[in-house]
């Protein structure tokens, strides 16, 4: 076989080749289509994701707690609209703080150094049974454990005073001993874990420039 044939058959094989690669990467197609046309978002832009925003949702932070669309829930969001810094979550982490830090300093009879942080009706309440106390010659060791639950119960908001309250009940536990005059122990025990239930609400005005909440009212 001559040089020309041989070259011409060299030229054919790389052609069939290149057309077998070009077939296996942009694929065939059957007959006439149509080209495939994209219509242009008009809303789209660069660096835009490729999903919905869903706006006007629950509310996570009120929803978490209390029941979606109840009164409590309304109050909380009107409370959100006055003061855009009010979040629930961390309210509840201070009110967490603040049972301790009241509790203890009633149990202790130090009334003083919670005075920013209740109002005068639970500081007169809370006096009353201190005086008593004293008057007894009466006192307390307590050592607070623990809350081993927390639950947001109620809120209200009043538009005439721009006042919202919110109750919380909280399950504690704590030892406590009450001494009398001559120290002796008449009733609990260091080793003896005392639960108990208080629904403490806390109030606040919202368009105060005032962080604080106070203690307005207690029960059980």
């Amino acid at each position: 076989m001559n040089s020309p044939i041989i070259q011409l058959l060299v030229l054919a094989g790389i052609a069939v080749f290149l057309i077998l690669r070009l077939r296996g990467v942009l694929g065939t197609r059957e007959g006439y289509e149509k080209p495939a046309v994209t219509r242009p978002d008009p809303d789209r832009r660069v660096g835009k994701p490729e999903f919905d925003v869903i706006e006007g949702g629950p509310d996570l932070d009120i929803t978490d707690h209390v029941e979606e669309g109840s009164a409590a829930a309304s109050a909380l969001a009107t409370m959100k609209r006055v003061d855009p810094s009010f979040n629930v979550g961390e309210f509840l982490g201070g009110a967490r703080g603040a049972y301790e830090m009241i509790l203890m300093a009633f149990e202790q009879g130090d009334l003083e150094s919670i005075l920013p942080f209740i109002s005068e009706d639970v500081y007169e309440a809370f006096a009353t049974v201190v005086d008593d106390r004293q008057r007894q010659g009466l006192t307390i060791e307590a050592k607070f454990i623990g809350i081993s639950d927390m639950t947001l119960t109620d809120a209200e908001f009043d538009e005439t005073t721009q006042e919202g309250e919110v109750s919380v009940r909280f399950k504690s536990e704590m030892t406590s001993i009450v001494r009398d005059k001559g120290g002796d122990v008449i009733e609990g025990s260091d080793t003896e874990i005392k639960r108990q239930k208080d629904t403490w609400t806390f109030a606040r005005k919202m368009d105060s420039g005032d962080p604080n909440w106070r203690l307005v009212a207690t029960g059980e």
